[in-house]
């Protein structure tokens, strides 16, 4: 890696930790109440899928900053996704 990548990688880092981090709130209010009838299910399967597709990307090209954050918001949103499910 070239030093001229440091700073392209760093931003990387700094994106992904922010919307990352931007579920864990949905997340432990959803696991504590249970309640997910504000919640869309299409738009939660959706984006499920779709971080999985942005995963995928990650791993082809590589990209770490990618991989982490689509790694952990996959679980997060696949999470919501199967109490939505399961509590409607």
């Amino acid at each position: 890696m070239s030093l001229s990548a440091l700073p392209g990688d760093w931003l990387g880092y700094i994106a992904a930790t922010l919307t990352t981090v931007a579920f864990v709130p949905q997340v432990i209010r959803t696991l504590r109440t249970r309640d997910t009838r504000a919640l869309s299910l299409g738009m939660y399967g959706i984006f499920t899928v779709g971080v999985g597709f942005w995963l995928a990307y990650g791993l082809v090209l590589g990209s770490w900053p990618m991989v982490l954050a689509n790694a952990v918001t996959l679980t997060l949103a696949a999470l919501i996704l199967v109490l939505k499910l399961r509590h409607g």
